[in-house]
């Protein structure tokens, strides 16, 4: 399986009416398109950012997808006020726990380590991250995005509210500390988003 995510730094008093634009109109959109397996939308109500993700059955889906999308994208960023940005992902891993609820939340973590050693990491993921995930309180869902030929990850991990996260923050972040040191990996980034709209209808890979 497939992502594509586009990032846009919005303006914060366009976000709502950009969550109604992604809702009432791209999502009916993709969903026709060949190889769609669904959209989720992130979104920072305080700075505006949010993260958009479509989902493909394969690469070649995603591929014949890109000029379709295009016109959608700059639309939707233009509602809300800001340039997209665009990455493409291959799924390594997705594992659901339970299913979201209206509140839920998701802290996403950008990271990058060697290329060669990623089909390593994503093993050791499954193994040693994932059963201390579904400890901690909230845990709904954990998906692995990665990029094969720059080692980049991107590691989503949702919770049912805010104050269940911010509850599970201390021992995630401990946990994820050790997995980086033990697989060499660096942290670029980190940021929390309400989990606006999810639809995605990928497959369990746990």
């Amino acid at each position: 399986m497939y992502a594509r995510s586009t990032t846009v730094h919005g303006n914060p008093a366009a976000l709502e009416v950009g969550i109604a634009y992604v809702r009432e109109a791209v999502i009916p959109a993709v969903r026709e398109m060949d190889g769609c397996v669904g959209l989720s939308m992130l979104a920072d109500r305080a700075s505006g950012r949010c993260i958009i993700t479509t989902a493909w059955a394969d690469a070649e889906a995603m591929s014949r997808s890109a000029p379709l999308v295009r016109g959608i994208r700059d639309r939707t960023a233009e509602i809300l006020v800001g340039q997209p940005e665009v990455q493409e992902w291959e799924i390594a891993i997705l594992h659901r726990q339970y299913e979201t609820r209206e509140s839920a939340c998701t802290r996403v973590v950008w990271t990058k380590g060697d290329p060669a050693e990623l089909d390593r990491m994503i093993e050791a993921f499954r193994e040693s991250m994932i059963p201390g995930m579904e400890e901690l309180p909230g845990f709904c869902s954990v998906s692995v995005m990665v990029d094969r030929e720059s080692g980049c990850h991107a590691t989503a991990i949702t919770y049912e509210n805010r104050t269940a996260m911010e509850s599970a923050m201390e021992r995630a972040v401990a946990m994820r500390k050790e997995f980086s040191r033990e697989m060499g990996i660096e942290l670029m980034d980190a940021a929390t988003f309400d989990l606006v709209l999810a639809h995605l209808r990928v497959p369990e890979t746990v």
